[in-house]
């Protein structure tokens, strides 16, 4: 039986991406009971997240996509924790953007640690988060449904309103419109979709909001 709950740390900060800057407030996810916790993105400053996690044992880091509104205190926390960063490949170009490491102890501290990819799972709290690969907002954009907690955590893939931007470099509407539709619109209609920004919604709240 799953003793897993899930907490929220809103952390704001700034999200560049083709020469522009906005001012952005993250939501981080953790999932996981008093002594352990999973972190589901990392974004801007580690020291909310670290006070957050308040001593327990950190699994894993998971990364949703590669922007640096999602990825920047990843190093950071995984300094602070031990735990390792999972991330997506196809993201790599977004990460190398971020952190622009050089050899030796620089470029292994900006490195991920783990591949992240369509089926892994996470088990921490006697509940399993398992990885869904939903490209569009970038190419490597990854959802982590948890069904025993009737929730899904959608990154920037979606959003209370509907897909996430695909406007700028790397990403693709026509490719998120299918990700949203073959892997989450699957789900029950029920399930939470906890966002990267912003409210939470649900799988049936967003069927009329996602045209292609």
């Amino acid at each position: 039986m799953s003793t897993a709950r899930i907490d929220k740390v809103v952390v704001p900060g700034v999200f560049s991406l083709d020469g522009q800057d906005f001012e952005v407030e993250n939501n981080v996810w953790l999932v996981g009971n008093d002594d352990e916790v999973l972190v589901i993105d990392a974004p801007h400053d580690a020291a909310p997240i670290v006070e957050a996690v308040g001593g327990r044992t950190v699994t894993a880091i998971v990364l949703t996509h590669g922007h640096n509104d999602h990825i920047t205190a990843a190093p950071a926390l995984r300094e602070a924790t031990g735990a390792p960063i999972w991330f997506h490949p196809a993201d790599r170009m977004l990460w190398d953007m971020t952190f622009e490491g050089g050899g030796g102890d620089a470029g292994r501290a900006a490195a991920p640690d783990q591949d992240l990819v369509a089926g892994t799972r996470f088990a921490v709290a006697g509940t399993t988060l398992t990885a869904l690969h939903t490209p569009g907002h970038s190419p490597g954009s990854t959802c982590l449904h948890a069904a025993d907690l009737a929730t899904v955590f959608t990154g920037d893939t979606l959003f209370c309103g509907g897909p996430g931007a695909t406007g700028r470099s790397f990403s693709d509407h026509p490719t998120i419109v299918n990700s949203i539709r073959a892997q989450l619109f699957s789900l029950h209609g029920d399930t939470v979709v906890r966002t990267g920004h912003g409210d939470d919604t649900t799988i049936d709240a967003e069927l009329r909001n996602v045209a292609g």
